[in-house]
């Protein structure tokens, strides 16, 4: 079957987007996986995600009726929504992308990306990424989004796509590379 990129439009595409999720969580898969397959590491809960949903719709890749990918999509004003990302909220409100700060800019964060392990290597993340900038990038100039250092094929697969590093920071949960998607 043909894979679908679009937009979560249904509870259970969110409840999908939560599966998945729970399947990668770096607390839930062995370090030997991670270093292999990558990893996410926030945890959302389904009314955290129906909220960035109705704020800005999540982008999904689809086999059929299964979420096999997403791409979560956060607007600059839920950074407290999760606690986990206030850090990464924060310390890109200070950054400059091309001598400009980034929060004089039109950005969004990325807050999450996850290709099911069924489906890997068959294109989703740059399909994901693509409808990202075929979704978002009349209303935003950049995206924006953090990986964990230690996640190297997420950090290869993020620069194959575009993504410049700007910045790297520690926090309480590991040490982070901030990354720019210029759409100008």
């Amino acid at each position: 079957m043909a894979l679908l990129f679009t937009t979560a439009t249904t509870d259970a595409e969110l409840h999908q987007i939560l599966a998945l999720q729970q399947q990668n969580l770096y607390k839930n898969t062995p370090q030997e996986y991670q270093k292999d397959q990558g990893f996410t590491t926030v945890e959302h809960t389904f009314e955290v995600l129906k909220t960035m949903n109705d704020a800005l719709p999540q982008v999904i890749a689809k086999d059929g009726d299964e979420v096999v990918g997403y791409a979560l999509v956060m607007p600059r004003t839920f950074g407290a929504l999760v606690p986990e990302l206030t850090p990464m909220f924060d310390i890109v409100g200070e950054l400059l992308w091309k001598n400009i700060p980034i929060h004089q800019q039109r950005f969004y964060v990325m807050g999450q990306i996850c290709v099911a392990q069924s489906h890997r290597g068959q294109g989703i993340f740059d399909g994901l990424y693509a409808q990202h900038r075929q979704q978002f990038s009349t209303d935003f100039d950049l995206c924006v989004t953090e990986i964990a250092v230690r996640n190297t094929r997420s950090a290869r697969a993020h620069e194959r796509v575009g993504f410049q590093q700007i910045h790297t920071y520690q926090d309480h949960t590991d040490l982070w590379n901030v990354v720019v998607w210029d759409w100008r």
